[in-house]
């Protein structure tokens, strides 16, 4: 049986969204701890699994807890949001740690979204490097250029991806306007994965595939650790929490 660590911000009242979000998996053990210290330390110990934390806690609080107490697989840690809507799933990069990446941290999150995506998905990642301009059409800039190196990298390294940029939105999620604005595109206008330039855009835009776009959002699921984790925000609903879980279930049954 999968194990699931969750931090009991208050004993003697649960959450009642978490509380409520487990009842759709009877097959995994939640296990409580009363603060983030003691739950990462179950992880170390192997009494947990993975852990899901957040509805009571910052960000700030949950990724230095994660950080401080827990390995590294990759160079960096990162974050992505698995987004669902009917038949539609994305996955968006980063709106939850990175607050302005290096050349070096974007490929780390570029490339770590691209493995949480498939994991759950079992889809080619088809990736958008997103900004305020389409194909050359914003000029140069040091932003753009982080852009193509990653790019650039990724085709190298990871050649059974397929990822454009830089590009807007509308170039990204669109064929139509694809093919106005960016013909050559290999992605065509069907990206599955949007990787943001900064923390600012990741988070702005999460929130609003979730309030105004009415999708369910799973995490930020927490990529670059030995062990998979997520982050809530503490404006998760019932079926936020539940897709998180979800999420994590899969990457522990696929060896993460």
């Amino acid at each position: 049986m999968l194990q699931l660590v969750y931090e009991n911000h208050c004993p003697r009242t649960k959450n009642p969204i978490f509380q409520e979000a487990i009842k759709h998996f009877p097959e995994i053990e939640f296990l409580d701890a009363p603060n983030l210290d003691e739950a990462t330390e179950m992880l170390k110990s192997g009494s947990a699994d993975s852990m899901i934390s957040g509805l009571d806690y910052s960000s700030r609080d949950v990724l230095i807890a994660y950080k401080n107490h827990l390995p590294l697989k990759s160079d960096f840690f990162s974050s992505c949001f698995i987004c669902k809507k009917d038949n539609e799933t994305l996955a968006l990069a980063d709106g939850g740690v990175n607050k302005l990446p290096t050349k070096e941290q974007l490929y780390c999150l570029v490339k770590d979204t691209a493995e949480t995506f498939k994991l759950y998905k079992n889809e080619t990642p088809k990736i958008a490097m997103l900004s305020y301009s389409t194909n050359g059409s914003g000029g140069k800039n040091p932003d753009l250029e982080k852009i193509h190196y990653v790019i650039e990298e990724i085709r190298k390294n990871h050649p059974d991806y397929l990822i454009d940029g830089e590009m807007q939105l509308d170039a990204a999620i669109s064929p139509e306007i694809s093919h106005k604005k960016f013909p050559d595109s290999k992605i065509k206008g069907e990206a599955n994965i949007l990787i943001v330039p900064d923390l600012n855009s990741g988070n702005i835009l999460y929130k609003s595939l979730e309030r105004f776009g009415g999708f369910v959002c799973a995490g930020p699921i927490i990529q670059g650790f030995e062990i998979p984790l997520a982050d809530l925000s503490r404006g998760s609903t019932v079926k936020d929490v539940i897709l998180t879980i979800d999420v994590i279930k899969k990457q522990l049954q696929k060896g993460v």
